[in-house]
């Protein structure tokens, strides 16, 4: 089907997605819309990167559960569950295999020869 002129296109989602991308939205200023396209824009950032279909779906798997349960409970405050992601981050190892991407890449970068400036 052609797109509008205008650039967008209409698309129907599940309506728990839409109400998780409007809390999800609200602290961060976006909008639903600008808050799904956000998601959209990581998910390709994700598949990009070589992380297996079992991989993402694990990480998806831990990342909502630990927010459910940040949900489930009264939280103190937003830091316990930032917390919790975190860990749940950490828990399923892609923490720690982006850290170390991430450190190896830099110590590429450090270790190339730099050229002189006149």
């Amino acid at each position: 089907m052609p797109t509008p002129t205008t650039g967008f296109a209409s698309v129907k989602l599940p309506a728990a997605l839409v109400d998780q991308a409007r809390e999800a939205a609200q602290p961060l200023r976006r909008s639903v819309a600008g808050q799904v396209e956000y998601w959209a824009t990581l998910g390709r950032i994700v598949e990009h990167s070589g992380l297996t279909a079992q991989e993402a779906q694990t990480a998806i798997a831990n990342y909502e559960a630990a927010a459910q349960r940040a949900r489930s409970q009264p939280a103190t405050s937003q830091a316990n569950a930032l917390l919790a992601q975190f860990m749940s981050a950490e828990d399923d190892g892609s923490l720690a295999q982006r850290v170390r991407e991430v450190v190896a890449n830099n110590r590429r970068k450090a270790d190339k020869p730099r050229k002189a400036t006149a």
